[in-house]
């Protein structure tokens, strides 16, 4: 029997991830009556409970476990220093649960209802929850599908959560192993590479295509690459892998480089390659939308589906799976119900952010991508190692490189590697939405001595009249 929720909602979303709570919020905002659909016990998705928000608790640990092992550098004696793994993992809990119980509070004041269960579409401004209360209906004049990804696999790779691991099961990894192989450089890969080489296990790479982070400008990810070297993390590039088998150390990667045969073990594998959307079993089948290779659903830019009224955001769709964005999208959809007139998203200012030890962040084009949209470009690259806050804190290696537009000066697009990179491309992201030019940062007095400088010193290299280099 299934009970029908009172009055129609406006909005009903389907996930509690950064881009259904956001979405949520902004409808509470503006006035519209909204029920958020959650299946796990907690709102949050993917993104805090099993994705950005542990693994950057775990990176933080692990990176201050580095330098505390270098502390006496300067001038800091520390003595028989070591990785307590349970208080490391009750810290990662403590922050997830921290951010659980706001999203809980921001729901109540935002008077957004929270339906518990698994959310499907039943037909047109129908949303049924089956959850421990049994099903219910919930009706709606709009629904946005929020409902994330999952990680995904190879095909020879099969993950048993005991040797062979993904990103949610190496999370409750009960000990740190002696080595661990993770498939998969990209920022996934590269994050846990930089946790468990930090913490002592041999780590090593494997990437099928020719650099790690493929979707960074090339210079950013040879920069990555060196300073990998340099931390003694491993890495096999161009690697095609044909499958795992429980054995030796404790798994075993067969795989071919440039076509010959190699094969590699360690104590775990970790498979990393990518996220598949959650488009299954929510419905798709009562409506008009079609859903494109993988799974993902087709928006325009208000990201409206081909079914009226029903809008969807965040991992579902053909765009990259960041939490920020998701979060952005869930904005511009709940607006455009609400009858206001969001500014579409420019996908080309997204910033992309890799917590790896040193982190790599970006926001733009490409120098490869700008070249090939035909932009006559210039470019500037200025090393971490000419700025002296990084000289005080002893992490002089990475860079800036800033990609403009030669005729009028335009920056296209900033990539950086580095100290606390993550948090120096706000800058950058600000540069590009106000089409600003080199020289516009250039002229911008930055304090000394920061990271921040950093950013100066790239544009006024870029611009042809460096200072410090």
């Amino acid at each position: 029997m299934e009970a029908l929720l009172a009055e129609p909602f406006d909005v009903v979303i389907i996930g509690s991830g950064p881009g259904g709570y956001v979405a949520a919020i902004r409808a509470g905002q503006l006035g519209l009556k909204t029920a958020i659909v959650e299946r796990d016990k907690r709102l949050g998705g993917t993104c805090l409970h099993r994705g950005c928000i542990p693994t950057k608790a775990l990176l933080w640990t692990a990176e201050l476990y580095s330098h505390v092992l270098t502390a006496a550098e300067v001038g800091i004696d520390v003595k028989n220093p070591a990785i307590n793994w349970a208080q490391a993992q009750k810290h990662k809990d403590k922050v997830v649960t921290k951010g659980a119980n706001g999203i809980d509070y921001l729901m109540k004041k935002n008077k957004v209802t929270v339906v518990k269960g698994q959310g499907r579409l039943i037909g047109k401004g129908k949303v049924e929850v089956s959850g421990e209360a049994g099903k219910q209906v919930l009706e709606t004049k709009n629904i946005i599908l929020a409902t994330g990804s999952v990680p995904k696999s190879l095909p020879g790779v099969k993950v048993d959560h005991k040797q062979v691991l993904n990103s949610d099961s190496v999370l409750l990894i009960e000990k740190i192993p002696s080595s661990i192989l993770v498939l998969g450089a990209g920022a996934v890969g590269c994050e846990f590479a930089s946790i468990f080489n930090h913490m002592g296990a041999q780590t090593t790479l494997v990437e099928y295509f020719p650099h790690l982070l493929p979707l960074e400008d090339e210079d950013a990810s040879k920069e990555l690459e060196k300073q990998f070297r340099r931390r003694k993390i491993e890495f096999v590039l161009n690697a095609n892998v044909e499958k795992c088998e429980l054995g030796g150390k404790g798994a075993q990667v067969t795989m071919k480089v440039a076509n010959e045969p190699r094969v590699l073990e360690a104590e775990v594998v970790l498979s990393a390659v990518g996220r598949a959307p959650v488009t299954e079993d929510i419905g798709l089948e009562t409506t008009n939308i079609k859903t494109e290779r993988g799974g993902f659903i087709k928006t325009d830019e208000m990201m409206r589906t081909t079914e009226p009224n029903v809008y969807a955001i965040g991992d579902i769709v053909p765009t990259a799976m960041l939490a920020h964005l998701a979060s952005a999208e869930g904005i511009v959809a709940v607006e455009h119900i609400a009858g206001k007139q969001p500014s579409p998203i420019n996908y080309d200012r997204v910033p992309s952010a890799t917590y790896s030890y040193p982190e790599v962040a970006s926001v733009g084009l490409t120098e490869k991508q700008a070249r090939e949209r035909g932009y006559e470009v210039k470019t500037g690259i200025f090393p971490f190692s000419a700025i002296t806050k990084a000289s005080i804190s002893e992490e002089t290696f990475g860079m800036i490189k800033i990609v403009a537009e030669k005729k009028y000066d335009e920056v296209l697009g900033v990539h950086l590697v580095g100290p606390h990179a993550t948090e120096l491309l706000a800058e950058a992201c600000v540069a590009l939405r106000l089409e600003s030019t080199t020289e516009d940062i250039a002229r911008t007095i930055h304090a000394h001595p920061t990271l921040s400088e950093i950013m100066h010193e790239g544009a006024e290299l870029t611009s042809g009249h460096p200072i410090h280099i």
